[in-house]
């Protein structure tokens, strides 16, 4: 070939590379971006297709067999996570928009670490022998189940929304949390997209025929959604003949604005609000009435005006109160302590000495993390100075008619973070209370959210879960995560002033008994470890795949 031809212009009747072909990672990059943030958004509530869950990390997964170049694989998927984030999040504006787009792409960034994982495995495992791929894919569900339990310690924790949360109203698959914790749930989601993207890479990019398109991937995962399945068909038909009446319980939403809520001119009118549902919800005859997350605009515990008003209340009602206000203690040589508190309220002994002191309090809501350094940016609620955390489950002794029960306390977010649950269970609680206060965030997707936790822990402590919220989200969740009683008004909205009775039921099978997850605790995480741990062992170590060998010359 001589310099001149080497150097000649194009043939200009050479067939012409395509878009895709031009700009095939570009494209595939945005393809990816648009479908993950979409899947992931609309997978949890308040949306309600949460089949969605089990196909919303397949984009990535199958462009991560592919190869795609690092960086570019990096910057699509964090960005896709931290747009999903900000919109599942978005309910927090009503507080703060700086957290908002501070929080949002953190949490997105937070998750989107896993892919790493995937981009590194995948490509790795396609043409290695079954025993192999499938030990990758539970390795790499094993990696996702370790990045949601670090969300419930790191930096404090945010465990909002772990993958087992759009399940909240699918009980089928989530009675394997009773064993191994929501995580068991999440696992089970992701080895399921890891089944679909390695299906669909073996149709789409390995050509291969016949009894050959099968994904042993696929079949993997399908034998661990059976699982799950049988679990809840067992419990279906086992529950049937052993429920039995445990109380008859009133939840009171005020239903205050958070802009008033702190207001002293507003506290008459606030106690008169407080004392109008109270006195409705008494008629109904209830064994026992629960209010909301810091009720009274004034301490109940430090202040006797509060605290005579709610044992005059009490009183009026003929009914014990369970009620979420604030605890100020004195403290010798130093300034008083704040809690926030459950208290109860009986209409002989008016407030019982011993109370509920929330464990986990929210960052830059009820105090400023390493304020020397963070102190400028202040808190985002107009209530006192730094809370105190509580260090005990504290559960209390409530009189439920002619019997007492052993009732179990959280407060706010505190039902999002499974250990607090479980030791509240571990302290002897027959049932769950969450007085929570999501009035802050408006009436868009955050309480269907919150709502969302509490089903995973009725599950994982097999105990009934009585939610009372400002403005809703409130009402009853069963063992075995069914909600059986929303509390909405005649319109169908949780969002209202009122308040409603419920009859609460119990399986007498778990009275007094724990499930595996609460005797055991997050043993499933440690499995989860050994998995990813194993699994990029063996990837590290396995030779490399020999080269097809070329096709024998032809003999003539």
């Amino acid at each position: 070939m001589t310099a001149a031809s080497a150097t000649a212009d194009p043939d200009p009747y050479a067939p012409q590379p395509n878009f895709l072909q031009r700009h095939g990672e570009a494209t595939a990059a945005v393809v990816v971006f648009v479908l993950t943030a979409c899947l992931a958004v609309l997978s949890f509530p308040p949306f309600k297709v949460p089949e969605f869950a089990y196909a919303m990390l397949v984009p990535g997964l199958f462009w991560a067999y592919t190869k795609p170049r690092l960086k570019v694989f990096v910057w699509t998927l964090f960005a896709a996570q931290a747009v999903a984030w900000t919109i599942l999040l978005g309910w927090l504006h009503h507080v703060t928009w700086f957290g908002l787009f501070l929080l949002g792409p953190f949490i997105g960034a937070w998750v989107g670490v896993w892919y790493l994982a995937a981009w590194w495995a995948l490509p790795r495992i396609v043409g290695r022998p079954t025993p192999l791929r499938l030990l990758v894919v539970l390795g790499l569900a094993g990696a996702w189940v370790l990045v949601e339990w670090s969300r419930t310690w790191l930096l404090g924790g945010f465990p909002w929304l772990p993958l087992a949360a759009s399940q909240w109203e699918r009980s089928s698959i989530l009675q394997v949390a009773a064993f191994t914790g929501a995580y068991g749930v999440s696992f089970v989601l992701v080895v399921m997209n890891l089944g679909f993207a390695a299906y669909a890479h073996r149709l789409f990019r390995e050509g291969v025929t016949g009894l050959n398109k099968r994904s042993q991937e696929f079949f993997l995962a399908l034998f661990l959604l059976l699982a799950c399945v049988c679990i809840h068909l067992t419990e279906s038909f086992n529950r049937r003949n052993y429920s039995q009446r445990l109380a008859r319980i009133a939840v009171v939403q005020p239903y205050i604005a958070q802009d008033v809520k702190w207001d002293p001119a507003r506290i008459p009118e606030i106690l008169g609000i407080l004392q109008d549902t109270t006195l409705a919800a008494a008629r109904g005859k209830p064994d026992l009435i629960l209010w909301p997350e810091a009720t009274t605009p004034l301490a109940v515990r430090g202040d006797a005006q509060a605290k005579a008003f709610v044992e005059t209340l009490a009183k009026r009602a003929g009914v014990p109160l369970l009620l979420g206000s604030i605890a100020i203690e004195p403290v010798a040589g130093a300034d008083e302590h704040w809690f926030n508190g459950a208290f109860l309220v009986t209409p002989d002994g008016g407030v019982a000495k011993d109370y509920y002191a929330k464990r986990q309090l929210v960052p830059f809501g009820e105090f400023v993390p390493f304020r020397p350094v963070l102190g400028w940016i202040g808190k985002f609620v107009p209530i006192g100075g730094d809370f105190e955390a509580g260090e005990t489950s504290s559960p209390l002794l409530v009189p439920l008619g002619e019997r007492n029960a052993i009732v179990g306390p959280l407060i706010c977010y505190e039902d999002i973070y499974p250990s607090l649950a479980r030791y509240s269970t571990l302290g002897g609680a027959a049932f769950l209370t969450v007085h929570t206060n999501n009035g802050w965030f408006g009436e868009g997707g955050a309480a269907y959210q919150h709502a969302a936790h509490s089903v995973l822990r009725a599950v994982e402590t097999r105990r009934p879960v009585l939610r009372c919220g400002n403005g809703g989200w409130s009402g009853w969740i069963d063992e075995f995560g069914v909600v059986r009683r929303p509390v909405e008004n005649d319109q169908g909205s949780i969002y209202f002033r009122g308040t409603r009775t419920i009859e609460v039921q119990q399986d007498i099978r778990w009275i007094d008994r724990q499930s595996v997850y609460v005797a055991y605790g997050d043993w499933f995480v440690l499995v989860s470890a050994g998995l990813a741990m194993f699994a990029w062992t063996l990837l590290k170590t396995a030779p490399p795949l020999r080269p097809e060998p070329p096709d024998a010359p032809a003999q003539g």
